[in-house]
């Protein structure tokens, strides 16, 4: 019998070292042991600060010396606190089989305080399952129960959370106020800083963005100073909700930014797992003092000689063992659950991050369209009224005001049309067209724009083209013409009394594609060495001293970078300060073989002067300074003219009268310009419509044209182009090209 007895003990042995190394067993509890309520308050902290695994640290203890003192009270609490752990982490079986626990131990005595916890994580329960009026109720009869004033400030915040989805907004306003100044012993910051998040929710609802801002800073700022995580997620969500409502998207991306970081700092895979572990150590102490109990049974057998009890309980033991096992491959395979969990849940916040990015990208561009129209309409009355008053003979020191004011303007429009070409870039608006155009007239027409500069600063405007490159090629012109006009442009402002450098040069066909070197070269004031490896950043140029002195807005580089970017090619720079500077690039394009076109005709062609003396043209336009200043315009022309104040004048007065043109503005009361434009055309075809505009041509050009607009120009525009776009259309009604 002592043989059996013995092999008992070494079984129980083995089944004890098997639990412990499979449990990595926790610490010992330290000598100088604290009471319960030390480890009670530990775990509110944890709890608040989203520590998951010093939580359950500091409960385990808790329950150590509950179950060693035998008190009920206690190990009802701590079943309790276990609940609502886990119903924060949101694991519910677990949070449930706490909440049973503490069922059957409150079913044998009286214990009003443990009675009202129980209600309030029922009511809690019933919460989460949309089970709003039954929670309330529950919540209600919790609080007739005990006065225990922590746990009556949670249950007004589980009462505001309530009445907030249902609707009741001012009880819930109520419940909240009355907690911001709470006197909780425990956990007054808590309390307030929820608080704080409850009223900020309800302002976001109720649309007082103003003081959702200031409770959601108030609860980021207690939420910081005490470590709490969760809070401090809520309160960056709401103030990156209502900044993007009131269009502060650079503040929106900032707590966007903080969101993203701290979740990155809070929810790892590594801290999942510990925390999976630590709570399935848990689970596996307590099987550990059930096997305890048995190896004491067993021992009382042995003296007893009990057969069938020995058998029982080496049953038991064995059963023990299957019991274990099966938890350790359910921890495992939990583990994995959690781990893929987690990295779904990242996807999906890196998924709304992106979202927010692209919400907030298309209300900036959005914004800086709108910017764009509202600031083009009064530089046209600054530019139109400059080229006027130049025109009538000012004297000298008023002609030298007028020039300043003129190249402000010219400045300040080009600095708009710049930021906006970068922020359709950044929004990747803008993608390359695929057309058939001839590369040697498109270096021709940025020469002939350019031609005025050069002669300014009596620089000498050269091209050297390959005569071997295809006449046809198939890529998109306008933005290569872009390319070329910023970086001829630049060249001729830094290079005065020298030499600037068109050069195309065939390096290769291959596979229908013609392979083209392409460099601008000139001999100007050059660019340091330093300077040269950030001169392509925005807002980027050589010093201060050369903004001062030849001005730009430093974004035209910037712009030629991202265009051949969507060519898929980088452009490089070689420059030596005092000796000019050389940018240079190629491009893969595909062509066919044909006989080329008499560029220099086409070219001539938008250098021909018409004779618009004598024409009658309708002016469309709402604005009355620009009616003035349109007018004036023609009639320095000697061109006479009607004004429609609006869309539905345009189109009476275009049924009444014959007219040789009609200058149409889009942006007016009633109906828009190229509504009107789709009326005027059902009735007279042939007469030319010219749309200006003020808002971006990329966006709209198409629009325009669709609409029945022969021409577009957008304001401000230059007078000589302005004139060159009413002769071609009345004159030469074939071409229709875009303004710039």
């Amino acid at each position: 019998m002592k043989l059996i007895a013995t092999h008992i003990k070494t079984t129980i042995l083995f089944i004890f070292l098997f639990v412990a190394q499979l449990t990595n067993s926790q610490e010992n509890i330290p000598d100088n042991e604290k009471n319960i309520e030390f480890y009670f308050s530990k775990a509110r902290i944890y709890k608040n600060q989203n520590n998951v695994k010093l939580t359950l640290e500091a409960l385990n203890k808790a329950l150590e010396i509950a179950e060693k003192n035998e008190n009920i009270k206690n190990l009802i609490d701590c079943y309790h606190k276990f609940s609502l752990l886990y119903l924060d982490i949101k694991k519910h079986q677990n949070s449930i089989y706490y909440w049973d626990r503490a069922e059957l131990l409150l079913g044998d005595m009286r214990y009003p305080y443990g009675n009202a916890v129980h209600k309030y994580i029922d009511a809690l329960n019933l919460f989460n399952n949309e089970k709003n009026f039954q929670a309330i109720y529950i919540l209600s009869e919790a609080k007739q129960l005990s006065n225990d004033r922590n746990l009556l400030n949670h249950i007004l915040l589980a009462e505001a959370k309530i009445y907030t989805k249902i609707g009741k907004y001012d009880i819930a306003s109520k419940n909240l106020n009355s907690l911001i100044v709470n006197n909780d012993i425990f956990e007054k910051e808590y309390i307030v800083t929820q608080a704080y998040i409850g009223n900020a929710e309800l302002n976001f609802i109720n649309k007082k963005l103003e003081e959702c801002i200031k409770n959601a800073e108030n609860a980021l700022e207690m939420a910081k100073k005490n470590n709490f995580y969760k809070s401090r997620l809520k309160a960056n969500n709401i103030l990156k909700n209502t900044y993007t409502k009131i269009n502060n998207f650079g503040k929106a991306l900032e707590h966007s930014d903080n969101i993203i970081k701290l979740k990155d700092s809070i929810f790892t895979i590594e801290k999942t797992k510990n925390e999976a572990k630590n709570a399935n150590t848990i689970l596996f102490n307590s099987q550990n003092d059930e096997i305890k109990r048995l190896e004491e049974k067993v021992q009382e057998l042995s003296e007893e000689a009990n057969r069938s009890e020995i058998t029982a309980i080496l049953t038991s033991a064995f059963l023990t063992i299957i019991s274990l096992l099966a938890v350790s491959l359910y921890r495992n395979n939990q583990i994995k659950l959690k781990t893929n969990d987690l990295l779904q849940t990242k996807n999906k916040e890196l998924s709304i991050a992106r979202d927010g990015a692209v919400q907030a990208m298309e209300a900036k561009t959005n914004f800086l369209s709108t910017v764009s129209h509202e600031l083009r309409t009064p530089l046209y009355a600054v530019t139109g009224l400059t080229h006027l008053l130049l025109e009538e003979n000012p004297s000298d020191n008023q002609k030298e005001h007028l020039k300043a004011l003129k190249f402000s303007g010219d400045y300040l429009l080009n600095f708009i049309n710049d930021i906006l070409q970068i922020n359709k870039i950044d929004a990747e608006k803008l993608e390359p067209l695929n057309v058939e155009f001839n590369l040697k007239k498109t270096l021709l027409e940025v020469n002939s724009s350019l031609s005025q500069s050069a002669k300014e600063n009596n620089t000498k405007l050269t091209i050297d083209y390959d005569e071997n490159i295809p006449s046809y090629l198939m890529s998109d012109a306008l933005k290569l013409s872009q390319i070329f006009i910023n970086l001829v442009g630049n060249a001729i402002k830094f290079t005065k009394d020298g030499e600037v450098s068109i050069i195309a040069k065939l390096k290769e066909k291959k596979d229908k594609n013609a392979v083209i070197y392409f460099e601008i070269k000139d001999n100007g004031i050059g660019i340091s060495e330093e300077k040269q490896k950030n001169i392509f950043d925005s807002f980027e140029q050589g010093s201060v001293q050369i903004n001062r002195e030849y001005g730009g807005t430093g974004l035209g580089l910037t712009i030629v970078k991202s265009l051949l970017a969507l060519f898929n090619t980088k452009i490089d720079v070689k420059s030596e300060l005092g000796k000019g500077s050389s940018f240079f690039f190629e491009l893969s394009l595909a062509y066919r073989e044909g006989i080329a076109t008499n560029e220099g005709e086409l070219i001539n062609n938008n250098d021909k002067e018409y004779n618009i003396n004598g024409l009658h043209i309708l002016i469309v336009e709402d604005n009355k300074i620009n009616q003035v200043i349109t007018k004036k315009m023609l009639t320095k022309k000697e061109i006479t003219s009607d004004i429609a104040n609006n869309g539905y004048e345009a189109i009476d007065l275009a049924k009444e009268n014959k007219y040789d043109a009609i200058l149409m503005d889009i942006h007016m009361p009633g109906i828009s310009g190229d509504q009107a434009t789709i009326e005027i055309r059902k009735f007279n075809k042939e007469i030319p419509i010219i749309a200006l505009t003020a808002i971006s041509l990329d966006d709209s050009l198409e629009v325009f044209y669709a609409a029945g607009c022969n021409d577009v120009v957008t304001k401000p525009f230059k007078p000589e182009v302005f004139y060159q776009k009413i002769g071609e259309n009345i004159f030469n009604p074939q071409i229709n090209s875009s303004a710039s």
